[in-house]
């Protein structure tokens, strides 16, 4: 397992110099550029601007700033913000913590639920429970994640339930630990619930699905065959085949979860990457676009490979296949 994980791990390195080289072409055949603007400013002399595109490495051929960024970026130095006049990475550090925990929190959210919703589906086919489910996930499927958060900010500021902005309470830091994990509990479930439903609705359909596949297939007739105790039947034994599947699916999550985020961040005001990236692509500051898409696609890769390992230690298949091609 251990050879199979370095092995991924060197894998990522092209692929990460793929979607960064596409990246920074995108970014760069865009009309106008940071000093674009700064040139509508008479207080702003040309040779300033001079000294400018030599301070940032703009006045190079678009090959030499992308290997001389690829470089720094591997030592995780991802350069200055233009428009925010300091360090990249630190901007970075300040808003990740924020999405990372709100990508996490609507995952569980969805997960957890969606296992037993789509069980109990599974096992009531048909029936009135099974309908209401399947109701329930064509109505949010069907509902794009951007219209239910203005929906529910709308029900957020009717109400009251929800909190409508930022990650904490003005009184944060004289709260007691307990008083913190709830603050920030609070403050995370609007988003974190527009987030989760979307994809709790697309997964409870899928669970179901393979429930009552694996309830068909063979081996689960030969488990009661067997005389084993129904639940065993269902859990040792569908269930664990069942879930197969959504493991692969982890990685993908992920990924959906976090370019999702970035939208619903924006429209709820929660202080995560999506703000951050929004204001520098409308700023067209370069580094910090380039430093946001390089640590989204790290996180994105390390996802599906925690998904691939998740696998391997649930299904002895999938183990066996990778030991096979490391000793190949």
């Amino acid at each position: 397992m251990f050879q199979y994980i370095i092995k991924r791990l060197i894998q990522m390195i092209p692929l990460v110099i793929g979607i960064t080289f596409i990246s920074f072409l995108i970014i760069q055949m865009a009309p106008g550029s940071y000093l674009d603007q700064l040139k509508m400013n008479p207080q702003i002399s040309k040779e300033t601007l001079k000294e400018l595109e030599r301070a940032y490495g703009l006045d190079q051929p678009l090959l030499v700033q992308y290997f001389k960024w690829l470089i720094n970026a591997l030592k995780f130095d991802l350069g200055y913000s233009f428009s925010y006049h300091v360090p990249v990475l630190e901007l970075i550090k300040e808003r990740i913590g924020n999405t990372l925990f709100l990508s996490i929190t609507s995952g569980l959210l969805a997960w957890i639920l969606a296992v037993p919703l789509g069980i109990w589906a599974a096992l009531n086919p048909n029936r009135w429970i099974d309908k209401f489910i399947q109701l329930f996930s064509f109505t949010f499927m069907s509902i794009p994640n951007f219209f239910l958060a203005f929906l529910m900010l709308f029900v957020a500021v009717k109400t009251g339930i929800f909190p409508t902005g930022g990650a904490t309470s003005p009184d944060y830091d004289q709260m007691s630990l307990w008083g913190k994990i709830l603050d920030r509990l609070w403050h995370v479930s609007l988003p974190a619930f527009v987030l989760g439903i979307g994809s709790l609705a697309g997964l409870v359909r899928l669970v179901r699905s393979a429930m009552i596949e694996a309830m068909q297939s063979e081996y689960v007739m030969f488990a009661r065959a067997k005389g084993l105790p129904e639940r065993d039947v269902i859990f040792k034994h569908a269930l664990r085949n069942a879930l197969n599947p959504f493991i692969t699916l982890l990685g993908f999550e992920i990924a959906s979860l976090l370019s999702g985020a970035a939208l619903v961040e924006i429209i709820v005001n929660w202080p995560g990457m999506g703000m951050l990236m929004l204001d520098a692509v409308l700023s067209q500051d370069l580094y910090l676009v380039m430093g946001g898409l390089y640590i989204g696609a790290i996180m994105l890769i390390i996802g599906n490979l925690i998904a691939d390992i998740l696998l391997a230690k649930v299904d002895p298949r999938v183990r066996q296949r990778e030991i096979e091609g490391v000793l190949k």
